[in-house]
């Protein structure tokens, strides 16, 4: 995964505007769709482990696994007594070597996808780690937007090649991959997983700088973005696309 020698990069924005913005919204979509009752989690690509340790403050029982042993080393600095955390560190590619399929009621993949040039083997992977019925939350590049950060940035030369597919160069100076809905919806489909819901993440404010302090009224800020996420058209728009996903019975 061409991620890796990048997390210097990631953590400096930890805690900004972006990623505060970010993890919200992630937070308050995935919390109308996961059940209220313990959840056997696998967070796939947990980074710093945001998500994760939110996931075990709520009572489930989370297997966080990353790559990285500097963000993971973040991740386990953050769990709480009582928490169930358990952290692996393997690369998303082993999948199937680390757990048997069908053990997770939930599976997270936030960030992941966009640095695989081909995704289906990592969905099929993903697909297989689910139980019937169980629920995949993937949080990818939006590819039918891609050229909009750019484009607000001024950028007309990247805003004029976005428009031609779906490889780019994100923040952390790493070349990436977008995914566009419809395109992955269809292959979603032929793991036997189906898009649930969708939603924007970061639609109005993507073209902040990374250092981008937290401003005072983050409050109204959040709740502009989180209505712009599940709002026609304007949730086409995001920088980021977070999928709900249902493993059929």
């Amino acid at each position: 995964m061409r991620f890796s020698g990048a997390e210097g990069k990631w953590r400096a924005g930890l805690g900004r505007l972006r990623d505060v913005v970010r993890q919200e919204l992630v937070t308050r979509q995935l919390a109308e769709h996961v059940p209220a009752t313990p959840c056997r989690i696998l967070d796939v690509g947990s980074g710093q482990g945001t998500q994760s340790l939110r996931m075990a403050a709520r009572g489930h029982h989370v297997t966080a696994l990353d790559a990285s042993r500097e963000l993971l080393d973040l991740l386990e600095a953050g769990i709480q007594p009582g928490m169930r955390v358990r952290t692996v560190r393997s690369p998303a590619e082993r999948l199937d070597e680390l757990f048997g399929p069908g053990n997770f009621d939930v599976v997270l993949c936030h960030g992941v996808l966009m640095y695989f040039d081909d995704p289906d083997p990592l969905l099929a992977a993903l697909a297989r780690m689910l139980a019937p019925g169980g629920l995949l939350s993937l949080l990818v590049r939006n590819g039918d937007a891609l050229a909009m950060r750019p484009g607000l940035l001024g950028d007309w030369e990247g805003a004029l090649r976005a428009f031609d597919g779906v490889g780019y160069v994100n923040r952390l100076g790493v070349a990436a991959r977008a995914d566009r809905l419809g395109e992955l919806t269809r292959r979603l489909g032929a793991q036997g997983l189906e898009v649930r819901q969708w939603y924007g993440v970061r639609v109005l404010s993507d073209a902040a700088p990374n250092d981008a302090p937290i401003p005072d009224d983050l409050d109204e800020l959040l709740a502009a973005e989180e209505q712009a996420g599940r709002t026609d058209p304007y949730r086409a728009l995001g920088a980021l696309t977070h999928l709900i996903c249902h493993r059929k019975t």
